[in-house]
């Protein structure tokens, strides 16, 4: 496609050959004279992919070619959704290159057409080291660039869309049919609805308006239609509505009586689970929605006051409203069923480029991008963990040359780009918003000995993403001077500069902690000398540069541990292996941690052994209590608090043009005060965005595998049989034991009785003076215990919970089969494990007497097994050679990382299941992401 940005191509060609030539291309990666496909070894794989659920094959290509390094679960997901060409001809792609070679030859013959090489040499470098650099996963496109660029399909390269919808009948048709044009090809839109006039405002014909929200509802119809029609995920759309609408409350509180709904029709026996056969019953499924909050309400909601809410035509106050009782409903419908989200309206306009153009009034579905009304955003993300190196310092320096080669190279496209409407293609050419961004954040961070709720974190995060939006304007500074500045630069250059020397100021505000973060400051704050110095004398290319996208399939394409700004999900994830299977394997970044902190191979070996069984870091043998927090990840025993999330995105907004895609999690126990702190603290913190989930607050998730089986039957009422537990009380004569014990020094006695059939009902423990509190406490402890056997709950369940407690006292025992106990509950579990456990329970639990120890040692037993106690066994049993990847076969029922931490947790995630493939999704920034095939539920 021909530009049109000003005019004509002949005018964009004059004014580029007017300018003196700014740039010259460097090799970073490669070698002259030598191609980077020279450079590896590649070898040929079949990709068949199977439903989880029922075995039956969703796609097969057999013989594509890819380097030895990549991944199975990377070269699956690139072959089904990238490859182009019917499957089974001659045409289709077969080969990683010929992929790769197809966008890449693109962009050259573009880069060349439109005036941004000097000579063939700079092409060629060009060429060169971007096909390195995604040949080696060093950064990816969004997918519409790998599904269209160099395709005869329309070339539409950008994932974000953002549209406008009037007050007039017309234009909501109009939105209708523009959403369905983009939800068709696969992406995402967002739009605000606050401009159509509330239900309590007149029409000119007399009548009431019926309001945003009844408009809603067709919106929320037509994409649930296209996405039955044969798309492989759920539309992604954002609803955004101003907190000044007549109509908010009743926006607020419209999925959260839905949710209501869908419980009374699940009690009822419907199919109400995401995908079900019942769940298109309920209306406003398919939108995420946010509320835009402006700095008056939020000062309002401060001081206890009222806010008033406004006619759409008039701008007059019709109604005023407790602006504490609002923030609250919005609080508790968040809670409820984690809508609406919410967007800071002054924050985001304060930060913006281009207010003579407009306002920014909405967002894409997933809130990172934010710009003008009918445009578009072609993303980009870089994989963080391929810039640290082996001494584990970060190279920001070639981290600033990739990202220089890498907006370049998005400028580009949009030079050839198409679009799904005309009014999108002419505000998309006028301001070229670019979103370069970053994925690995999370492994990054733990891979260089950083907790990722930590000021050490944060400082590393803000600098490297100053650095990435500091080169992005430095170098889209410089393709002002050769190429020309956006078209919309010169009526919002007081503006755009003013917006940049906001964020250099931010720069300079960032307290450094360590080598790492003061060398990357040090690099980003000449980088922002320089946007400053080069911007002032010709402005800039572009009007937006950098966000923080979800990564979810590009992210399973780069073969990163953690998607976006996102922590890692659990310690222990879920890998395919070659030839089919698959193992559970504690993830590689947490060796490369403990060498970080200075553990030992023997340390590190042991460590990783006791995530590999147990999936956390907590009592692991050798770690240092004060590293556990480094460990810390999204879900499981340690999860990272949710004010942790918030302050890990506010240290990284003041360096985005755009926002942040990410959902803070909470756990079941928040209450709606929680939520509320939150939403109030972001605002404080200088977020644009934010979201929560409260886990288990929806009840359209699926939770089990057997519902699908039969297709087109009837949904079945199932009788609900609700079970309460009954007390079995031991008879008046029962058998018992007393053992007297010693714990560092404490002198006591564990008294237990037995069903006659031999099973522990009850427990008495005598330890301290009698009358003190100590004596007291293990009164009530042995009472609560006794109850608790006796109603059912299993003696190894109490074992595995106070096994490995510590608390004074503790030491040496007089035990001869427990020599040392971390506790005085410790020891008792211990003994009573020994005494009533069978051996295979208590070997699952790693406890064995003094006798079955030395048996083991001894060969009695064979090789003990990954269940052995390693603590127990640490001093008697020499450590064989063996990889730091502890890796144990993966249960047959588990298919994704998300499933394997249910296992762990002993409860389900509430998370899709994938329409795909069948396997349950992981969260990925504000959407989900099937690891099972690259398919998500967002937009990029």
């Amino acid at each position: 496609m021909t530009e049109t940005v000003g005019g004509s191509a002949k005018k964009t060609a004059a004014r580029a050959a007017a300018k003196p030539a700014a740039l010259k291309f460097q090799r970073v990666y490669t070698t002259e004279g030598r191609h980077p496909y020279d450079e590896v070894t590649w070898e040929r794989r079949d990709v068949v992919m199977t439903n989880w659920r029922d075995g039956s094959v969703n796609f097969e290509q057999r013989g594509v070619e890819f380097p030895e390094f990549w991944s199975v679960n990377a070269t699956n997901i690139v072959t089904s959704k990238y490859f182009r060409g019917a499957v089974g001809s001659e045409k289709r792609e077969q080969s990683l290159r010929q992929l790769i070679d197809r966008v890449v030859k693109t962009y050259v013959g573009a880069g060349k057409e439109h005036g941004y090489f000097t000579g063939e040499q700079d092409a060629e470098i060009f060429e060169h080291e971007l096909t390195y650099m995604l040949l080696h996963q060093v950064f990816s496109f969004n997918s519409p660039v790998w599904f269209n660029v160099g395709t005869t399909s329309p070339q539409q390269v950008s994932a974000c869309f953002i549209l406008a919808v009037d007050d007039t009948m017309e234009s909501i048709l109009n939105w209708y049919r523009e959403e369905g044009l983009i939800f068709k090809g696969g992406s995402g839109a967002g739009l605000n609805l606050s401009r159509i006039r509330s239900s309590k405002e007149l029409l000119s014909s007399g009548g009431t308006a019926s309001g945003p929200v009844s408009f809603m509802r067709g919106a929320d119809a037509s994409a649930g239609t296209i996405k039955s029609g044969g798309a492989t995920r759920r539309a992604a759309k954002m609803v955004v509505l101003d907190v000044d609408h007549p109509d908010v409350e009743e926006f607020i509180e419209t999925k959260a009586k839905e949710e209501n709904k869908i419980r009374a029709l699940r009690d009822a026996g419907f199919d109400m689970d995401l995908g079900g056969a019942d769940i298109v019953s309920v209306q406003y499924q398919n939108a995420n929605n946010s509320i835009r909050v402006s700095d008056e309400f939020m000062h309002a909601y401060e001081s206890g006051g009222d806010f008033g809410l406004r006619a759409r035509q008039t701008g007059e106050v019709i109604e005023r409203v407790d602006a504490k009782s609002l923030f609250g409903k919005l609080a508790q419908a968040a809670w409820a069923c984690a809508d609406p989200g919410i967007q800071y309206d002054d924050t985001i306009n304060d930060w913006h480029t281009c207010p003579e153009s407009g306002r920014i009034t909405a967002s894409n579905p997933c809130s990172e991008y934010m710009h003008l009304d009918n445009s578009s955003c072609n993303l980009a993300s870089l994989n963080l963990m391929k810039f640290l190196g082996d001494d584990g310092r970060f190279d920001a320096v070639t981290f600033a040359k990739a990202v220089e080669l890498i907006i370049t190279a998005m400028d580009i496209s949009i030079c050839f780009a198409d679009f799904p409407t005309e009014p999108i293609a002419d505000t998309t050419r006028r301001f070229r918003q670019l979103g370069i961004g970053y994925a690995n954040l999370g492994a990054l961070l733990m891979a260089t000995g950083h907790a990722y709720d930590s000021e050490g974190g944060r400082a590393l995060a803000a600098t490297i993403t100053s650095l990435m939006t500091g080169v992005s304007y430095r170098r889209s500074a410089e393709l002002a001077g050769m190429v020309g500045a956006y078209d919309g630069y010169k009526r919002n250059a007081t503006a755009h500069q003013r917006v940049m020397r906001k964020h250099a100021a931010a720069n300079d505000l960032i307290r450094t902690y360590h080598a790492n973060d003061s060398s990357v400051h040090k690099v980003a704050t000449e980088a922002w000398q320089q946007a400053l110095e080069i911007g002032a004398k010709n402005g800039w290319r572009n009007a937006q540069a950098s966000v923080l996208a979800p990564t979810g399939t590009i992210g399973l394409m780069m073969d990163c541990d953690t998607t976006g700004i996102e922590p890692d999900l659990a310690l222990v994830k879920f890998k395919k292996l070659v030839g089919g299977g698959s193992m559970q394997i504690v993830n590689q970044t947490v060796p490369r941690a403990l060498k970080s902190l200075g553990y030992q191979d023997e340390q590190i070996e042991a460590i990783v052994e006791f995530i590999a069984e147990h999936g956390h870091v907590v009592d692991a043998p050798g770690l240092r209590r004060e590293h556990y927090e480094v460990f810390d990840c999204a879900m499981g025993e340690r999860s990272i608090a949710p004010m942790g999330h918030v302050r890990m995105m506010a240290a990284t907004q003041p360096f985005l043009s755009g926002a942040i895609s990410k959902t803070v999690n909470m756990p079941e126990t928040a209450t709606v005060e929680e939520v509320e702190e939150i939403y109030y603290q972001g605002w404080k913190l200088g977020l644009k965005a934010l979201a929560i989930y409260r886990d288990n607050c929806k009840v359209g998730q699926p939770l089990s595998a057997g519902k699908g089986a039969n297709n087109g039957a009837e949904a079945k009422t199932e009788t609900v049989v609700e079970y309460r537990p009954v007390r079995k009380r031991l008879p008046k004569k029962r058998p018992s034991q007393t053992v007297s014990f010693t714990v560092g020094g404490a002198e006591g006695y564990l008294h237990a009785g037995s069903y006659p059939d031999n099973g522990l009902g009850e427990i008495f423990v005598k330890l301290g003076k009698q009358g003190s509190t100590l004596a007291g406490v293990m009164d009530a402890f042995s009472m609560s215990i006794s109850v608790g056997l006796q109603y059912g709950i299993p003696l190894e369940f109490y074992v595995s919970k106070f096994q490995n407690l510590r608390f004074e006292p503790a030491g040496m025992t007089d035990d001869p089969d427990v020599r040392i106990a971390t506790s005085v509950l410790d020891y008792l579990f211990r003994r009573l494990a020994l005494d009533y456990l069978s051996y295979d329970k208590r070997a699952q639990l790693g406890i064995f007497t003094a006798d079955e120890r030395s048996a083991q040692v001894a060969g009695e037993y064979g090789a003990p097994s990954s269940d052995v106690d390693l603590e127990g066994l640490r001093g008697s049993v020499e450590a064989a050679p063996k990889q730091v990847e502890a890796a144990v076969e993966t249960p047959k029922q588990v298919g994704s990382s998300t499933e394997l931490l249910e296992l762990h947790l002993g409860k389900a995630a509430d998370a899709p299941l994938c329409m795909t493939c069948g396997t349950k999704m992981r969260p990925a920034g504000s959407c989900y992401l099937c690891e099972g095939c690259g398919s998500t539920s967002g937009c990029s």
